[in-house]
């Protein structure tokens, strides 16, 4: 393989986030040279949904032989990158509570025809996660349940609704961050499960997904000893090949979450 070859391959491993309501130049230069595999949206690179639109068209010419990803967190409720004039969804835990899987569907397609109306083509949504843990300070709310039957059962309507019009869906967290009790953003945390109980569990809503062919699931920085003592989730072979892809069948795209963070950051070379 040549090297221009090989620096391609690595770029489409990218997913890049930048500063700025306009494709920086930096970015430019870096797509050109390496191929890029997609581009996240947050909250400083929007002002309205035509800005978001033009800026979604300049993100996808951004390689010339592979249209690139646009991506954006827009779950509901506190973590929506896409503010008022859109749709201000409320949590999924409200959405939970009413235990209709019609409803899920009908709020994903919905969703997704605002997102893919602005050019946005994969959604980091559906959280799998399961509210076990109501001290956990990074879930909470975004959870659909209690219940790994329910967060399933919800979390697959979801992802048949998003990918019916046309946008990517994301399942997260895998092997699951519900039962946590610090943040991910800030430090590294502890999953004391025993491999049974996360399959029993945690690995429900995951399989539901996955039978509902979702394009891709977000892994979790989280340590769980009982997988590996060593990585965290993210970072574990173990976790992403020996489970997700071997033993779930898993073969859609993994993604990692995001490597700035301080669970992986102030801890891991990245």
């Amino acid at each position: 393989m040549s090297p221009l070859a090989l620096r391609r391959r690595i770029g489409q491993l990218l997913v890049a986030g930048f500063d700025g309501t306009g494709i920086p130049v930096e970015l430019r230069s870096l797509a050109k040279e390496f191929g890029l595999g997609g581009v996240i949206l947050f909250a400083r690179n929007i002002v309205e949904p035509e800005q978001v639109a033009e800026l979604a068209f300049e993100s996808r010419r951004l390689v010339a032989d592979v249209p690139v990803w646009v991506s954006v967190d827009q779950e509901g409720g506190r973590v929506a990158r896409l503010k008022a004039p859109f749709t201000e969804w409320p949590p999924m835990a409200t959405l939970g509570r009413s235990g209709d899987v019609a409803l899920a569907e009908r709020f994903a397609r919905a969703l997704a025809s605002e997102l893919r109306a602005v050019g946005v083509t994969l959604d980091y949504a559906p959280v799998l996660d399961i509210h076990t843990n109501p001290k956990n300070p990074v879930i909470g709310d975004r959870a659909l349940a209690e219940t790994a039957d329910e967060v399933a059962r919800l979390g697959r309507a979801i992802v048949q609704g998003l990918q019916a019009e046309g946008v990517a869906a994301c399942g997260k967290h895998f092997p699951g961050h519900g039962d946590t009790s610090t943040d991910s953003h800030l430090e590294l945390p502890l999953v004391e499960h025993a491999p049974d109980r996360l399959r029993a569990v945690e690995f429900l809503p995951f399989r539901a997904a996955i039978d509902a062919q979702v394009a891709a699931i977000m892994t979790a920085h989280v340590l769980v000893p009982s997988l590996d003592e060593a990585r965290p989730s993210t970072l574990s072979r173990r976790t992403v090949q020996g489970l997700l892809r071997e033993e779930l069948g898993y073969d859609g795209v993994i993604l990692s979450d995001d490597l700035e963070m301080k669970a992986i950051a102030s801890t891991y070379a990245v």
